[in-house]
């Protein structure tokens, strides 16, 4: 499988192949050669369905019924690629060269990729486009950024400050300690401090110990599994107690979530009662809904174990069989590959449940967590010691 986008006489090309055949799509209009001129492509694919755009003008190739995942586990490669033996004979129209020009702004679904010395993998003979200090985007959050004698400098808007415009005013005479991080609160001209995982207090720096984990609705724990390389993810389960009062809410979500495409399993609530959703490969499953007038928003503790047995999926509630269900009887994917990362209650700070489940749930978690076990470990897996923030003591009434 691969996916290429190319240069080929003057017209913008893209070429991608999802197991069965390539497809080709090219512009109407060449690019111009001049080197001053900025152009704005999008390209990319829907299923099996690819589109190119190049300022404004798109070309679309409805495709024939076929593969509609890219399975690719390769390196990405912007400009060129380190060895030409790399590059699919089908990939491009002539013998792969590297790309001669700018480029600027690229973004992988929906994120933006840093082109910069410490961000990027390796490379090799390239150089700064923009010529100056000022470079793209060095003032962040709208600054306008200014050439001097001795480097640059940004004007900045006027709720933000700093050299680059980095820091919001609201937290520029902040008091949140060493393991918080500052989030403005504009319409109150103040901030909160969000407390690291082991911390608690107004300003963090309260150190704590917890066994069961309370979420308050803007916390998440992201624990990497340690024994991920020897797993038979083919056989996968997750149990853990939870206990909430709120009708929706990510409880736990076994997968990477960096794109759409990303193998998970998740746990949550909709409209008051359980839903577990799996995805193996190219096709999310339909939600599991239990749909018995039990209700998990009554305050109180409800055990849950969910077991991946290839494509047949068995939840329990309360010790009780809820949910039994082939979600593929093709087995045309079978495993669990969700990377050795578990989010519980949520993801990392600015990244919204709704958006990055694609609406499968609705909210982060508010509530508690305990007693979480991952395959057959005879040890539950320890929460204290995971990636996270505003978790607080769940045994205490804080």
């Amino acid at each position: 499988d691969f996916l290429c986008i190319s240069l080929v006489n003057g017209f913008t090309q893209l070429r991608y192949n999802l197991g069965d055949r390539t497809v080709i799509l090219q512009t109407l209009q060449k690019v111009h050669t001049n080197g001053n001129t900025w152009h704005l492509l999008n390209a990319g694919r829907v299923g099996n369905e690819g589109y190119l755009d190049l300022d404004g003008i798109n070309v679309t190739q409805k495709a024939s019924p076929g593969m509609n995942a890219l399975d690719t586990h390769s390196d990405f490669f912007v400009g060129g690629v380190s060895s030409l033996n790399l590059v699919n004979p089908m990939a491009t129209e002539n013998e792969p060269t590297g790309f001669t020009g700018c480029i600027r702004e690229m973004v992988i679904n929906n994120r933006e990729l840093n082109l910069t010395v410490t961000d990027a993998k390796g490379g090799a003979n390239i150089g700064d486009c923009d010529g100056t200090d000022c470079g793209y985007t060095v003032c962040k959050n709208n600054g306008t950024c200014q050439v001097g004698n001795s480097g640059f400098s940004c004007s900045c808007p006027k709720d933000w400050t700093g050299t680059k415009c980095e820091q919001s005013i609201h937290c520029s005479q902040n008091m949140c300690g060493s393991h918080a991080l500052c989030i403005p609160q504009p319409s109150s001209f103040s901030y909160t401090c969000a407390c690291a995982l082991g911390w608690t207090g107004k300003y963090c720096d309260n150190k704590m110990k917890f066994y069961i984990a309370k979420f308050v609705g803007n916390s998440y724990i992201k624990y990497t599994d340690p024994f991920y390389g020897k797993r038979d993810l083919q056989y996968s389960r997750l149990s853990l107690n939870f206990t909430t009062n709120q009708t929706e809410g990510l409880i736990a979500w076994m997968g990477k979530s960096e794109d759409e495409d990303n193998d998970f399993l998740a746990i949550g609530l909709a409209n008051g009662t359980l839903k577990v959703v799996i995805n193996l490969g190219e096709r999310i499953s339909v939600p599991l809904m239990h749909r018995k007038y039990f209700t998990c928003s009554d305050g109180k503790w409800h055990f849950t174990t969910v077991v991946q047995n290839q494509t047949c999926v068995k939840v329990y509630l309360d010790e009780e069989l809820i949910l039994f269900e082939d979600i593929d009887p093709q087995r045309k994917y079978t495993a669990l590959n969700y990377g050795g990362i578990c989010y519980f209650g949520g993801f990392e700070m600015g990244r919204k449940v709704n958006i990055v489940t694609t609406g499968l749930f609705q909210k982060e978690f508010i509530g508690k967590i305990k007693d979480v076990v991952l395959f057959q470990d005879s040890k539950k897996i320890q929460l204290m010691k995971a990636e996270g923030y505003n978790i607080h003591d769940g045994n205490s009434g804080n």
